[in-house]
Parts: C-alpha cells; sequence; structure tokens
C-alpha cells in the first residue's frame, strides 16, 4: 500500500510526483529550456526510463 500511496499522491513540498519530478530532472539534464531548440518526446522519455 505505501508503494501505491507514494506513486500516486503528490510531494507536499513541490506538488509532484515522483514520475513528474524524474521527467522535469530529466529534461533540465537534457539543457531543454523554452528557449532551445525542442526534442521528442522519444528522447525524454528514454532519458527518464534510463535506456
Amino acid at each position: 500500500m505505501s508503494v501505491i500511496i507514494s506513486r500516486a499522491l503528490p510531494d507536499a513540498r513541490d506538488g509532484l510526483k515522483p514520475s513528474q519530478r524524474r521527467i522535469l530532472y530529466a529534461m533540465h539534464d537534457l539543457s531543454l529550456f523554452p528557449n532551445r531548440q525542442h526534442r521528442k518526446c522519444a528522447k525524454i522519455c528514454g532519458d527518464t526510463s534510463g535506456n
């Protein structure tokens, strides 16, 4: 039950779920900012999942 709760409920610190936080962190590592060239979603998903 604790695994389901930790994955489903947003954190009180920033309001993000763990999966959302991983995606934002991967985007930051790829230097994806609003003023930069776009990347495909598959690239971000691959970096997030560790492939």
